[in-house]
C-alpha cells in the first residue's frame, strides 16, 4: 500500500486537562501518514485520482483549533476518525504533540501516536 506523509502541522488550540489550557490555550503539532492506491494518479496525473491532501490539513486544523477536550487521546481519536472519512484512506496514522506541555520542571513534549484502518471499530 503506498502512503502520504504530512508533517508539522502546526495549530493552535484548547485542549488540555487543567482549565487555563481549555482557556488560555496552547500549540499543537500534528504529523499524519495516510495509506491509499497511488497508482491511479501515478498513471493519469490527474487530482482527481488521488486524495488532495489540503482537505486533510484543514480538518486537522480545524479540529485542534475549535476543539476543548480534557485529553490529547480523545483530540487524537477525533483527528483519527475525521481523516478516515476521507474516501481514498484506507489506513492513517497520526502523532498528535503538545510541545509545551504545563507540566513543573519538564522541557520534553507529549506525543500521542494513533494508528487505524478503515474497518477499526472504536
Amino acid at each position: 500500500m503506498d502512503s502520504i506523509e504530512l508533517t508539522g502541522i502546526r495549530c493552535y488550540g484548547y485542549t488540555g486537562l487543567l482549565p487555563e489550557e481549555q482557556v488560555l490555550g496552547q500549540w499543537f503539532e500534528v504529523d499524519i501518514r495516510l495509506w491509499l492506491d497511488l497508482a491511479p494518479a501515478g498513471s493519469s496525473d490527474s487530482i482527481a485520482d488521488t486524495l488532495d491532501y489540503r482537505g486533510v490539513i484543514a480538518t486537522v486544523q480545524q479540529l485542534v483549533k475549535t476543539s476543548k477536550f480534557a485529553l490529547v487521546e480523545k483530540l487524537a481519536t477525533a483527528i483519527v476518525e475525521a481523516v478516515l472519512q476521507f474516501d481514498r484512506v484506507q489506513q492513517v496514522q497520526i502523532k498528535l504533540s503538545k510541545p509545551a506541555a504545563p507540566i513543573p520542571d519538564f522541557g520534553g513534549k507529549i506525543t500521542i501516536e494513533m494508528t487505524r484502518t478503515k474497518n477499526y471499530e472504536l
